[in-house]
């Protein structure tokens, strides 16, 4: 008896010497380039450094630096009536909760189920006595179950379930972002078309006198017929782009309409020509893109959730120990309660092991590590892509603004040949044919300033959008704050 005991002992130490489960893997390192370097030029893979992600809750309202009234006004309304953010902050409640629900396996349950039970047996029933006499009883029962938590499982199920809570709050405002940053987007695409609107209104007129000028010039025997149908041919051209800038712009206002929650019907935003000039954005070092974006910060917890999944498929081969207890009164009466000999208890500890299982638990572990890689691997995705549409954005603003420089001289230009042509047709000097060609390229040249205009501020918000929206920095709800 005593080798036997002295052997369970052996046994016993050498299972909890073994018991390990590693702790949880630090932040996955994530690829970041060379300050002032080309995008496409990154560190190798010996300097990937672990990040740190504090994106802010919230960004703040960014959209101000482009000091527009009436886009900020849109902008507040769609943090009220969107309703894929409310969705999104929904989901965020849920990932909470759950963070109460698996919380509370840290502590024991206790429940009751009372019960009053009545019953007469039948005299013909098998191994009845001779005395049918009926009895009661009454019970009520309070039952407790408690599983020890040896191995660290139920503290990595709350982990896990805090770090999802943190990826939701990071993807409702990621979602934020993206909704604000869209109806940034529709609107100065709006103003741009509110812009494109009123010079084709402007050249129609133009067109029009010019009209006018041939006809005379025809009626007076100046010039041939063609004239006058080359020039109403082009006043019929412009009047077609002018109509067509319309469905442009209603398709653009019935986005915004959406976004700002509010039926495409009842919404509407009155034209307006405005001088927009983009604002100067700061974009910082490389790594602190890292702290900034919500899409990483998500990426990142869930990358912490996959780990917590892997702890857990290693702790599924160590027994379970759980303390389970019952204790009430028991009696043929709910007076018979209050006698001292109605009470009746039990406890004890209840220890459980798989000992065969053909491989699930193995096949559970090796999903997970693969689930863990995957997740890994989406993470420094994203932080790639994320570099990628800083240097796109930044790229994309120091051309167009050259290129914006160069288009405001030749709209300049074309204006003045214009003005030459017009001159010299007037006074019989040459062909009609010189104006049109004239008005076609002046036409062109100032749609494209006010197209690159556009773009500008496009460029601008999507720069923003790629930092992260706004560069205030604030903090995720705290592990310690997820109840």
């Amino acid at each position: 008896m005593k080798r036997v005991v002295l052997s369970a002992l052996a046994v016993s130490a050498i299972l909890l010497a073994g018991c390990h489960v590693p702790p949880p893997a630090p932040p996955p390192a994530a690829i970041a380039p060379q300050v002032n370097t080309p995008a496409d030029k990154f560190k190798e893979a010996e300097n990937w450094h672990p990040s740190q992600p504090s994106d802010g809750v919230p960004h703040g309202a960014w959209w101000e630096v482009f000091d527009d009234a009436e886009l900020n006004a849109l902008e507040q309304q769609v943090d009220i009536s969107n309703q894929n953010l409310i969705a999104s902050e929904a989901r965020f409640r849920g990932a909470r909760a759950a963070v109460g629900y698996n919380r509370a396996s840290e502590f024991p349950t206790i429940w009751t189920a009372p019960y009053i039970n009545s019953m007469r047996r039948s005299r013909e029933a098998p191994y009845a006595s001779s005395d049918p006499e009926a009895t009661g009883d009454f019970v009520l029962p309070f039952d407790l179950s408690y599983e020890v938590d040896l191995w660290g499982r139920v503290r990595r199920v709350v982990q896990q379930s805090k770090e999802g809570a943190q990826a939701s709050a990071a993807d409702l405002e990621n979602v934020r972002l993206i909704l604000h940053a869209e109806l940034a987007l529709d609107y100065f695409y709006l103003r741009a078309a509110d812009a494109q609107k009123a010079l084709l209104d402007q050249t129609v007129e133009s067109y029009r006198q010019a009209l006018e000028l041939t006809a005379n010039r025809f009626n007076e025997g100046a010039a041939p017929k063609s004239d006058v149908a080359q020039a109403r041919t082009q006043l019929q051209s412009a009047t077609v782009a002018d109509s067509d800038i319309g469905v442009q712009r209603s398709q653009l206002e019935h986005a915004i309409a959406i976004l700002v929650g509010k039926p495409p019907s009842e919404f509407s935003i009155p034209a307006a020509v405005r001088d927009f000039a983009p604002p100067t954005i700061p974009t910082g070092l490389p790594s602190e893109l890292l702290e900034r974006r919500p899409d990483i910060a998500s990426a990142e917890r869930r990358v912490q959730q996959a780990n917590e999944n892997v702890g857990l498929a290693k702790i599924a081969y160590y027994p379970t120990l759980s303390i389970g207890g019952v204790a009430g009164v028991e009696g043929h009466s709910l007076a018979s309660w209050l006698n001292a000999p109605s009470r009746f208890w039990s406890v004890g500890p209840l220890l459980s092991e798989t000992l065969f299982d053909a491989g699930r638990r193995r096949a559970t572990s090796t999903a997970a590590l693969a689930s863990y890689d995957q997740y890994v691997a989406n993470y420094r995705q994203i932080v790639l892509q994320s570099f990628q549409e800083v240097e796109d954005a930044t790229s994309a603003l120091r051309i167009l603004e050259r290129e914006a420089q160069q288009q405001s001289e030749a709209t300049a230009s074309a204006q003045e040949s214009l003005d030459i042509s017009t001159n010299r047709y007037r006074e019989g000097a040459s062909p009609y044919l010189q104006v049109l060609t004239a008005q076609t390229i002046a036409l062109q040249s100032q749609r494209n300033q006010i197209d690159i205009e556009r773009r500008r501020m496009g460029a601008t918000v999507l720069l923003i959008k790629a930092l992260g929206g706004g560069w205030s920095q604030a903090s995720l709800p705290k592990l310690s704050e997820l109840r």
